[in-house]
């Protein structure tokens, strides 16, 4: 009996070690063929890195080598330094560095790109490279020579001594000291000289891309949370002893309050409040939405009549949109005759039954201002008409305030109509008549 279980059990065991181990050699080959893979997509990337800067440095370099009025050789130098930089960039976001304090690097690249490409796209000859720009770009040569340098000595050791990215990678994950980890040393060297770096004068176009929006900015006196609660109440016609107030971010720039309230109907309204003067920058209806029943007119007239009973008056959609049962509205404040499309708010309708369930006001809360100026035309409709494609053709044309590329607010005849089969509003410069934005509008997921 054994041995006819053993003659027949044997042969079964057999093929299942065969199998599993056949199993477990394929696993791990794929597995190195994985790691293979990610190391040599690492090398690549880095390598490339060092090289892309090099370049960098390289033609910073040959742009301060031309005459000061040398404009399209200062343009051309210029687009090379935004390519170069946005390859770096793109590079560094492909090494395994999310763990590592490399931000400060980060961000000195992309204010070199962003600052090169706004120089570069605007008119040089009636507005050359100043000498504080000038002085700038001499500062940035002589830093990424120190950073190409430093990335450089990290390359010819990865070179020299076969180090891995996938060690490093290891290290980075478990903070272990005693491992080899020459490459995070090396990045963590560049950062830290790069933090150590004097803070340009990069001007107003790149400055206000990275200026912060914070309580500090706003006007109004701190309030507290019972003010909250009122103002919550009044908005959302609510039982103020039922509406909870949450304190966010104490001691930091972005200071607010959330109002929530449980409602009947399975969800919950949901609001958020500046702490300098109490203004309401979101609102959320948590609600089940349920099968579509309203027109795309009546989502717009109940936002509409949303945005008049809270107090917003002067408000215009500019945009609608569906996403399933509901409809999105993107509008701007008018002041007399112009759009002011700095101060724009969302507006989310539940297409169910047209009642509002969304609302997102942050720009309009940080931009508002009704003092506003709104410069003079001195083109008139019919000679900036006259900057558009022949083959446009036009449904209508409004004034509206618009922030261009250099962060400056300029005011455009906004022409929307149509070419080549598409819808598009297109932004001329009431003063320079210039295309200051050109903008595609995607047809409207509608079926009412």
């Amino acid at each position: 009996m054994y041995k006819r279980l053993s003659s027949v059990m044997f042969p079964i065991f057999a093929v299942l070690l065969v199998g599993a181990l056949v199993w477990g050699y394929q696993e791990n080959q794929e597995k190195n063929a994985i790691l293979i893979k990610a190391e040599n997509q690492y090398q690549r990337a880095f390598h490339d890195l060092s090289f892309h800067m090099d370049k960098l440095h390289s033609e910073i370099g040959n742009t301060l080598a031309v005459h000061s009025t040398s404009q399209g050789m200062h343009r051309k130098g210029l687009m090379n330094v935004w390519r170069l930089t946005s390859e770096a960039q793109n590079e560094i976001n492909q090494l395994p560095l999310t763990m590592l304090p490399f931000n400060e690097t980060e961000e000195f690249l992309s204010r070199i790109s962003n600052f090169a490409y706004r120089a570069s796209m605007r008119d040089l000859t009636n507005e050359p490279l100043s000498e504080k720009e000038m002085g700038n770009l001499k500062k940035l040569y002589q830093n990424s020579s120190e950073i190409t340098k430093n990335l450089q000595d990290v390359q010819q050791k990865v070179l020299t001594d076969r180090l891995r990215w996938m060690d490093a990678e290891t290290a980075m994950a478990t903070q272990e000291q005693t491992m080899d980890n020459t490459i995070v040393d090396g990045f963590r060297t560049v950062n830290k000289k790069v933090q150590e770096y004097p803070e340009l004068d990069w001007g107003p176009s790149v400055s206000n891309i990275y200026a912060k929006r914070s309580v500090k900015k706003l006007d109004g006196l701190p309030v507290t949370k019972e003010q909250i609660q009122s103002k919550a109440a009044k908005f959302s016609d609510a039982d103020r002893s039922k509406i909870q107030v949450q304190e966010n971010g104490k001691g930091t720039d972005w200071e607010s309050y959330t109002a929530t309230i449980d409602h009947a109907n399975n969800g919950k309204l949901m609001m958020d409040f500046t702490r300098n003067g109490g203004m309401l920058i979101s609102y959320s209806d948590t609600r089940p939405i349920g099968t579509k029943k309203v027109s795309r007119q009546n989502a717009m007239a109940k936002a509409d009549q949303f945005l008049m009973n809270k107090g917003y008056k002067d408000m215009k959609a500019v945009n609608y949109d569906e996403y399933g049962n509901l409809g999105n509205l993107t509008y701007v404040r008018k002041q007399g005759d112009t759009l002011i499309y700095p101060e724009k708010m969302s507006v989310r309708v539940g297409l169910d039954t047209g009642e509002v369930t969304g609302f997102q006001a942050s720009d309009f809360v940080y931009e508002h201002n009704d003092m506003r100026k709104i410069p003079k035309a001195t083109l008139t409709e019919q000679q900036a008409r006259k900057k558009l494609n022949s083959e446009f053709e036009e449904n209508y044309v409004r004034k509206s305030l618009i922030e261009n590329d250099y962060s400056k607010e300029v005011l455009c005849y906004e022409f929307g109509g149509k070419i080549n089969g598409s819808r598009y509003r297109i932004y001329i410069n009431a003063n320079t008549g210039i295309e200051e934005a050109v903008e595609e509008i995607k047809p409207v997921n509608a079926t009412s």
